[in-house]
């Protein structure tokens, strides 16, 4: 049974920092591409980063320069690194693992941007 289980989500102050894990298991980890997707109230689910088998990186203007994406192999976990938060960083925090044929989400995790 394939999981995605993400943590490190709470309530942060603007300018602060966070570090969202996703820790998988039941997939061959090192062949996945993994992501990190937001879904604010409203809004649609948008890609944040994402991290390929590789270790090529790429992410949303928005968070460039800001969040960081990166992963451990050994672990079977992905993370993203969120400096410098903003309000509209406020979201659901979802993990996606993916790879020809399959794909796996996470069930998500609050990132709350408040003063």
């Amino acid at each position: 049974q394939v999981q995605l289980v993400e943590s490190g989500g709470g309530l942060v102050q603007p300018g602060g920092s966070l570090r969202l894990s996703c820790a998988a298991s039941g997939i061959i980890f090192s062949l996945y591409t993994m992501g990190w997707y937001r879904q604010a109230p409203g809004k649609e689910r948008e890609l944040v980063a994402e991290i390929a088998r590789d270790g090529s990186r790429s992410s949303a203007d928005s968070v460039k320069g800001r969040f960081t994406i990166s992963r451990d192999n050994g672990k079977y976990t992905v993370y993203l690194l969120m400096n410098s938060l903003k309000l509209e960083d406020t979201a659901v925090y979802y993990c996606r693992a993916w790879a020809a044929g399959a794909e796996y989400w996470g069930q998500g995790t609050q990132v709350t941007v408040s003063s």
